[in-house]
């Protein structure tokens, strides 16, 4: 982990570490090294649209991680609904409907 005091510092070791460790090195610091870090756009913006590539994407796995993200990153839970909502009728209502019943579960655990 990064020694410096922001809050979304770069883990010291990701969920893949273990068999993908180059894999593992290279998210860590390229994409939330570099990419979230440049100073185009707010983390907030690009959680919002991370998430939406996601849900539109039907990318499930990564979804829970970046719900969580884009709440730390300041985006609401209202906005997180609207955002699905939104994508229903551009990307489908299995992603959506798939996609609202992650954000339930991640909304429930970050209620806790």
């Amino acid at each position: 982990m990064s020694n410096d005091s922001s809050k979304h510092s770069t883990p010291a070791r990701g969920p893949y570490a273990d068999v993908a460790p180059a894999l593992d090195e290279i998210t860590r610091k390229v994409l939330f090294g570099d990419v979230w870090e440049r100073p185009g756009l707010s983390k907030r913006d690009r959680s919002l649209i991370t998430v939406a590539t996601l849900v539109a994407g039907y990318r499930t796995n990564e979804l829970p991680f970046h719900l969580t993200r884009a709440l730390e990153n300041g985006v609401t839970q209202d906005e997180l609904v609207e955002l699905i909502t939104h994508l229903a009728f551009y990307a489908g209502w299995p992603p959506a409907s798939t996609a609202v019943a992650i954000a339930r579960r991640v909304f429930d655990e970050a209620a806790k």
